[in-house]
């Protein structure tokens, strides 16, 4: 089986760092993804710098990226200003997100989830005018931060919104780690019946330590891309204790061990992960880089 990985460390990791990170290291860093052999990286968020402070620079990290053939770039956009600012880093890829509750939605894109609904529509009919991929993230899926428990039912009716708009890519987040290996295998069952042209993509995080069986519980029910971050760091900045992605690292070893293809090297991504645990001043949470391989390399 072949499998996808999206690369989310250079946006969705670096984004709640409290420290920022310079232009020159967040290059590097998606070099250091593409020469391991990621072929699709989320690089930058086009939002308003007072927001988001870590991704004030995303045109100089567009600028400055490697292109060789086959790599793509995908950058987060929410409004008409995002989307313009997107088209002129020449990014390959938009990323639209829209939130499955009314309060995460307010505090995290300062609309009501039927807003964003209106927003992503007309973002992606000029999106797809450009001729870029569009992809429709459905954050909070699996639970909110401030309402609680989100039925599977009302997030099948948001699916079902937003693939009027003929995305070319669906991804459910578990925007805050709450989600189980039943809630994926309903809600991605639920995505195929609804947007069978789409590809399903999964973004989890593992904050309760559910992250890894939700990702084998995504492919296992047809997923075809899984975002994860090199050291399993990141968050959302607007949802309280939403912490670390699944760590790229750990997913490949997992992945490896289950024979699933990515074209990805774990090694060269736990090297990565180490330097930039060292870069960032602290130990990243992926595990691969604590415990090595298995089996050992030889000495």
């Amino acid at each position: 089986m072949d499998l996808t990985l999206m690369e989310v460390a250079p946006r969705d990791g670096l984004q709640n760092e409290p420290e920022m990170i310079s232009t020159a290291d967040k290059i590097r860093l998606i070099e250091r993804s593409v020469e391991a052999g990621v072929r699709r990286v989320e690089a930058v968020s086009f939002v308003h710098p007072q927001r988001v402070p870590q991704m004030a620079d995303a045109e100089a990290v567009m600028a400055g990226v490697p292109r060789p053939p086959g790599v793509t770039y995908a950058g987060l956009v929410f409004n008409d200003r995002g989307l313009d600012r997107a088209l002129a880093a020449a990014v390959d890829e938009v990323n639209i997100v829209v939130v499955a509750t009314d309060t995460f939605s307010r505090r995290n894109q300062g609309c009501t989830t039927d807003e964003g609904i209106e927003r992503w529509q007309a973002l992606a009919e000029r999106a797809a005018a450009a001729g870029l991929h569009r992809t429709v993230t459905i954050a909070a899926a699996f639970g909110c931060p401030f309402e609680g428990e989100v039925a599977p039912a009302s997030v099948l009716d948001l699916i079902r919104r937003v693939a009027a708009a003929a995305p070319d890519e669906i991804a459910l987040a578990d925007t805050i780690g709450v989600g189980t290996p039943d809630r994926v295998r309903t809600l991605i069952a639920g995505v195929a019946a609804l947007a069978p042209s789409a590809i399903l993509r999964c973004h989890f995080h593992n904050t309760r330590n559910t992250g890894y069986a939700n990702a084998v519980a995504a492919i296992e029910a047809g997923a075809r891309v899984l975002d994860a971050s090199t050291g399993g760091i990141g968050g959302c900045p607007f949802a309280p204790a939403a912490t670390g992605n699944i760590a790229t690292e750990d997913l490949l070893y997992l992945l490896d061990r289950m024979g699933v293809t990515t074209g990805v090297d774990a090694g060269r991504v736990r090297e990565t992960g180490q330097w930039l645990g060292e870069l960032l001043g602290k130990p990243v949470p992926a595990l691969l880089g604590r415990a090595g391989p298995f089996p050992a390399a030889a000495v």
